[in-house]
């Protein structure tokens, strides 16, 4: 297949364009290597892509309606990843604007691109942030999602409406991925892992919040990545029981499916800084701080959806994944 993926140079991205092409299948990749964090890490996971000869990057934003536009007309892919999007929940706080105009507008063109080259199947990445303040757990692609608590889940909530418009109007298959808490080699800066690994091998304290009691469903990026590819590989359908007097959230009458994807394993946040510190081996100086607005306290991913329709289940525990970063980030970084 000729798949265009979205947020190629994001280390989910970079690692499901290696799964693809490794595969044998021709990746179109955009990215517009913004500056949210350092651009080199961005390239450099660009150069893992590019001695691919099936692998074709464009620098392009997907909120510069004019070029994906004319992305799409030339490269006529049979399906899409879009993967592109503002990152970070407190971020989101302070820049609101960059939200709406990359998560929004972007997925907008997206979604325009798809239907006028009539596009297969669209897979792109929604959030668990989308839960909110949710306290029954674990979490269900059938609970209600209507109280994000930051632009950030509000934005990739727009995105499932966005989608599913797109599915009922003119038939375009979506599938959306409620995505828990990725982390693993190559990730972003500006995430726990990476921080925390930073400042504990630079001797540094690191801010711990909600006191440490915050719990995270934490996936690992492989699983992630096979997850996209497997899901890509079935297209969205419409589900024949559908009942409009009483609707599933996560299906429809139209081809659209929303999935979880998550490790099924909440991991209190200071387990994972244990494991953090015997991957590290030293100790971690932790300032103990409470919960900052948009964060939530817990997230747990119902993923039985995911696996009856794709059989698949993400499974790396943290005792594998996190070493496997420490390992990257000390190559990386060549401490």
């Amino acid at each position: 297949m000729k798949i265009l993926m979205t947020g190629a140079a994001g280390f989910i991205g970079m690692t499901t364009a290696l799964q693809l092409l490794q595969r044998g299948d021709t990746v179109i990749g955009i990215d517009n290597l913004n500056g949210y964090y350092d651009p080199q890490l961005k390239r450099d996971r660009l150069d893992r892509l590019t001695t691919f000869t099936n692998f074709k990057f464009e620098r392009v934003d997907v909120a510069d309606q004019k070029a994906v536009k004319e992305l799409f007309v030339t490269e006529r892919p049979t399906k899409v990843i879009h993967l592109a999007a503002q990152a970070g929940v407190r971020y989101s706080i302070e820049n609101p604007y960059a939200y709406i105009e990359s998560n929004v507008l972007g997925f907008m063109n997206i979604l325009e691109g798809c239907r006028h080259t009539e596009v297969e199947h669209l897979v792109y990445a929604s959030s668990s942030s989308v839960y909110g303040g949710n306290t029954k757990m674990p979490f269900s692609v059938t609970d209600s999602v209507d109280h994000p608590v930051s632009m950030y889940a509000a934005t990739k909530k727009s995105n499932e409406l966005m989608a599913h418009t797109y599915s009922h109007l003119f038939r375009l298959p979506t599938t959306g991925l409620r995505f828990f808490t990725v982390y693993g080699p190559w990730g972003r800066p500006d995430m726990a892992l990476f921080l925390f690994t930073k400042a504990i091998l630079e001797g540094r304290p690191i801010d711990v919040f909600n006191h440490g009691q915050m719990r995270r469903d934490f996936t690992y990026v492989e699983d992630i990545a096979a997850g996209v590819v497997r899901v890509l590989d079935r297209n969205a359908t419409p589900n024949p029981n559908f009942d409009a007097a009483q609707p599933d959230s996560a299906t429809s009458h139209a081809p659209y499916r929303v999935f979880n994807i998550g490790n099924h394993q909440p991991v209190q946040l200071l387990e994972f800084i244990r494991c953090i510190e015997d991957a590290v081996g030293r100790k971690a100086d932790m300032n103990l701080l409470p919960l900052q607005p948009g964060d939530v306290p817990a997230t747990f991913a119902d993923a039985q959806a995911l696996e009856e329709w794709a059989q698949f289940r993400p499974s790396t525990s943290i005792e594998v994944g996190i070493p496997k970063f420490v390992q990257w980030y000390r190559d990386y970084y060549r401490i």
